[in-house]
């Protein structure tokens, strides 16, 4: 036996509302390919064109923004006490990480005869201690644990700067911008003219209007049995001038 709400919606009048499923579907941009090829259909529309550094909607945006990562989770103040390895890759990418530059030091290096790096001449840290660099030893013992532990020079590690500066922000501009310079060179290439030629109903209405008012376009113009489209005296005489031209050329 049915329950007594489904027998009164069953009487009712009123038609069952159905959620349409129309405003769900993903958008598939199919005006440019370059737009297209770059599409993630994770995303919003806003967030594409966002993304890609072009403009969804041209006026102001209404009712808010949606906040940025960065801004939802803002980095900690740093910490004026805490001990910083900056020697070490994990030290660089921590003091980066809480605001500051890493600090500077001087370090022994071994050149060639051309006055370039080959080595730079560190003292032993097994243990990693960030307060290693600031025991006061001799000279001699820090000298020799400075040779032993001889590491090659191998460059500016360009990693470093990018996870500490760069981020996934800057990849996601690099990446806009090029969308972005695809899409003005595209814009920038020449389009082809396309020639319109009279068909032969055009060529005939106009036969029509040359034999009945001879050069006479201002009587073409406003004659409504021959000209029920109203086309002003100008436009007849161009159409016209091009049908006597194809004439000729035949």
């Amino acid at each position: 036996m049915a329950r007594v709400r489904q027998n009164r919606k069953r009487r009712s009048s009123r038609p069952t509302i159905r959620q349409s499923n129309k405003p769900k579907k993903l958008l598939n941009p199919l005006g440019n390919s370059i737009i297209a090829k770059n599409w993630n259909k994770n995303e919003t529309m806003t967030q594409n064109y966002r993304r890609l550094g072009l403009v969804s909607r041209i006026n102001k945006p209404t009712g808010g923004v949606e906040p940025s990562p960065r801004a939802a989770n803002p980095r900690p103040a740093p910490d004026p006490l805490a001990i910083v390895n900056a020697t070490s890759r994990n030290g660089r990418a921590a003091a980066a990480a809480a605001g500051g530059a890493p600090a500077l030091q001087e370090v022994r290096v071994e050149r060639d005869a051309e006055g370039r790096i080959v080595r730079v001449l560190r003292r032993d840290n097994p243990l990693n201690d960030p307060l290693n660099g600031l025991d006061s030893d001799d000279e001699e013992n820090r000298d020799q644990g400075m040779e032993d532990d001889g590491q090659e020079w191998g460059g500016i590690d360009d990693d470093d700067d990018e996870e500490a500066g760069a981020g996934r922000g800057a990849k996601k501009a690099r990446k806009g911008a090029k969308v972005v310079r695809q899409l003005e060179a595209e814009a920038r290439r020449p389009v082809e003219k396309k020639v319109r030629h009279q068909s032969e109903r055009e060529k005939e209405w106009l036969a029509r209007l040359v034999e009945r008012h001879g050069d006479d376009t201002a009587a073409m113009a406003r004659d409504m049995k021959l000209n029920p489209m109203q086309q002003t005296e100008a436009d007849i005489a161009r159409r016209i001038k091009k049908w006597k031209e194809s004439q000729k050329a035949q």
